[in-house]
Order: C-alpha cells, then sequence, then structure tokens
C-alpha cells in the first residue's frame, strides 16, 4: 500500500485541478464572457453563481442516488460527464447555452468533490490521511496558481473558448489515467447504512457548527473573491499582466497552506483554524486601503488571504474526517454542497454589491460577513471539538 497509493492519489489532485480550474475560470475571464455576450459583469457572474447553487443542491441527492456504485466506476462516469459538457461549452452559440453546459460541469462537480476526498483517504495508509487531504487539496491551490492565470492568458490570446477546450482535453487524460490505474474501491455500506448515516449527522453538534461556519465564512470569501478581477482593474488600476499575477500569488499561497498543513496541523490545529477564519475579515478590510496604496501591498493581502482559504478549506475536511473515520462520503457531499451554496451565495452578494456601484466596498463588505462566521467558530465549534489526535483514535 505505502509504495502503491501515491499514482492514484496523483490522478486524484490532477482532477482536483482540472474541476477546480473549471470552477474558478469565469472569475478570470469574467470582462471577455460577458463582452462575448453583451451582457453586464454582474449577469455575467450568474454563471458562478448558478453552477455553485447546482453543487450546491445536487451533491447528496447524487451522493445517495449512486450510493451502492463502486468508486472508481462512479467516478469515470463523473469525469466522463465533465469532459462532454466542455465540448458543449466550447460549441456554445449564447448565454444561455453556455449556462446550460456549466450546469453539466456543475452536476459532476457535485459529486467528483463528494467522493474524491473519501477515494484519497481510502487509498492511502491511516498515517498519511492528512496528506492526502492535503494533496487533493493542493491541486486547487495549484489551480489557483496555473489553471487560473494560464487560462485567463489563454483566453485573452486565443478567446475564452480555447480555455475550456483545454480543461476538456486534460479531463480526457484524467479518464485514461483512472481507467488504466486507479484500484477498485467498493463503498462500504448500502442504503439503511446511509441512513443511519443521516440521522448520526443531525446529530452531530461539531459537524452542525463546521456546516454553519462553512456557509457562512465561503459566502464572505466569494463575495470579494469573484469579482477581484473587475475589482483590481476597475478600482485599483492594476494592468492586465499585474492581475494575472496576483491571481497567480494568490495560488501560490494555497500551495503554501497545503504544506503547512500537512506538516502541523497535529501539532498546532487550534491555533490554524482560529488563525485563517480571523483572517479572511482582516485581509478582505484591508483590500481596498492596501490597493490604494500600492499593487504590491494587494498582491501581499492576496497571498495572505489565499493561505488562510487554503488552510480553513484542509483543516475542515480532515475534522469531519475525524468525526466520520469509517465512511465520509455522505458528511462530505454535504459539506461539498455547503461549500457551494457559499460560492453562489457570494457571487450573488457581489453582483448585487457591483450592480448598486459599491465594487470597491466588496472587501468590507465580504469581510463582515466572514467576521461573523470567526466569532462563531471561536464561540461555538472550538470548545466541543476534539483535537485530530483525539479523533484518530
Amino acid at each position: 500500500m505505502k509504495q502503491k497509493f501515491w499514482l492514484p492519489l496523483c490522478i486524484l489532485t490532477v482532477a482536483g485541478f482540472t474541476f477546480n480550474t473549471s470552477e474558478l475560470i469565469p472569475i478570470g475571464l469574467l470582462s471577455d464572457i460577458a463582452a462575448s455576450f453583451g451582457v453586464s459583469e454582474a449577469r455575467a457572474g450568474l454563471l458562478i453563481t448558478v453552477y455553485a447553487w447546482v453543487v450546491a443542491l445536487m451533491s447528496l441527492p447524487l451522493m445517495l442516488l449512486f450510493a451502492k456504485m463502486e468508486y472508481r466506476r462512479l467516478m469515470l462516469g463523473v469525469v466522463g460527464v465533465f469532459f462532454v459538457s466542455h465540448i458543449a461549452t466550447v460549441l456554445s452559440t449564447g448565454y444561455y447555452s453556455l449556462m446550460v453546459s456549466r450546469i453539466g460541469v456543475a452536476l459532476a462537480h457535485s459529486l467528483f468533490w463528494s467522493i474524491a476526498p473519501a477515494m484519497a483517504v481510502a487509498v492511502t495508509p491511516v498515517e498519511k490521511r492528512a496528506t492526502a487531504l492535503s494533496a487533493l487539496v493542493a491541486g486547487g491551490g495549484i489551480a489557483l496558481i496555473a489553471g487560473l492565470p494560464l487560462g485567463r492568458v489563454l483566453g485573452i490570446i486565443a478567446g475564452w473558448r480555447m480555455a475550456f477546450a483545454a480543461l476538456g482535453a486534460l479531463s480526457g487524460l484524467v479518464l485514461i489515467g483512472l481507467w488504466l490505474r486507479f484500484p477498485t474501491l467498493p463503498q462500504k455500506d448500502g442504503d439503511e447504512s446511509r441512513k443511519d448515516m443521516l440521522r448520526q449527522l443531525v446529530h452531530c453538534r461539531p459537524l452542525i457548527a463546521i456546516y454553519i461556519i462553512t456557509a457562512v465564512i465561503v459566502t464572505g470569501h466569494y463575495t470579494g473573491y469573484s469579482y477581484i478581477e473587475p475589482f483590481m482593474i476597475q478600482i485599483i488600476g492594476m494592468p492586465e499582466g499585474a492581475v494575472t499575477l496576483t491571481l497567480s500569488l494568490f495560488g501560490v499561497a494555497g500551495l503554501a497552506g497545503s504544506y503547512i498543513m500537512s506538516r502541523y496541523f497535529y501539532r498546532y490545529s487550534r491555533r490554524l483554524i482560529i488563525g485563517a477564519c480571523f483572517g479572511f475579515p482582516v485581509m478582505m478590510a484591508l483590500l481596498l486601503p492596501g490597493g490604494m496604496l500600492s499593487p504590491m501591498v494587494l498582491a501581499v493581502l492576496c497571498v495572505a488571504w489565499g493561505l488562510c482559504m487554503t488552510i480553513y478549506n484542509i483543516a475542515f475536511q480532515n475534522e469531519i474526517v475525524g468525526l466520520f473515520p469509517t465512511d465520509s462520503a455522505v458528511p462530505m457531499s454535504f459539506y461539498s454542497g455547503i461549500f457551494n451554496l457559499g460560492i453562489g451565495a457570494g457571487a450573488f452578494v457581489g453582483g448585487v454589491v457591483c450592480d448598486h456601484g459599491l465594487m470597491a466596498d466588496i472587501g468590507y463588505i465580504g469581510g463582515a460577513i466572514t467576521l461573523a462566521a470567526a466569532v462563531y467558530c471561536v464561540t461555538d465549534y472550538m470548545p466541543r471539538r476534539k483535537s485530530p489526535r483525539e479523533a484518530v483514535k
């Protein structure tokens, strides 16, 4: 096992990069997509909102629908739908056909992040669980470093359709890797035990707290992040190249966060969680004054902001696996759904803010939302949580 788990884990990590890049890429190409269809940036932002809300609504129903399917077969189907939907995106002839194709991608996404963490843990030795989750989430960090900036550059040079075409091609390679190299992983239980699991979830107070914190903090985060590209261009006056570089630095922070979590989470989990939660409101509140002071200051703030997001995401996925170590698929599907509910809500709130001419204030508004989540985390969740070492026992 110790010699064989790295290749399947790498395949999942590349898949995570591909899925996250597809979700994020409209953020980097928002202005171009809006111009292509003659719509406002706020309306183009609905592509992000609808995508996220489809994931939020469908994660659990799809997970339960396919509860008996072997994980490898299920993942092959998920990546297959992702591949076909990207072909439809490239061939879309209008705003609504693009929206339909993105809904197809969202349906695949809703199942991917429900089962990928459980698959990563299943192919990994117990003592490497945090490392496996960090590697999987690192795919998201690489999406920010390479996927979003390269997609933006490719979109600017060759048109936004080519960015989605490249993702479709990459998903085809992932499909081949899953078919040839990923082991069979039967799901561990059937309908009755899934129902028992749902009953356990309802009565698990720490898990409910995690879900509440996630919904609020991700809403605040994406209130600002969904419109960070037009914010940097229109409010701060940054050139295109500097915007791409800043978005890349956000992703570099994601990789750094993954490294920090794999090395230090078990020793300093409490400090990391609290620091990340309160880091959101601080960094977001400083976006406007820091950006007005210097684009370099804004870049540094984005690095710290990205670090907070990665630490938060890995920490709470690890917390969920610790609460349900034998089968985390259902609670993780809830987490994925709630996370994307927050993405959609944040993109919607940010769109409303921008429509009212308040784009400059997205950091303040998003930061205020994340502050409420941070306070709730300290006052409700932290007193009742178990340490990672206790959860493993």
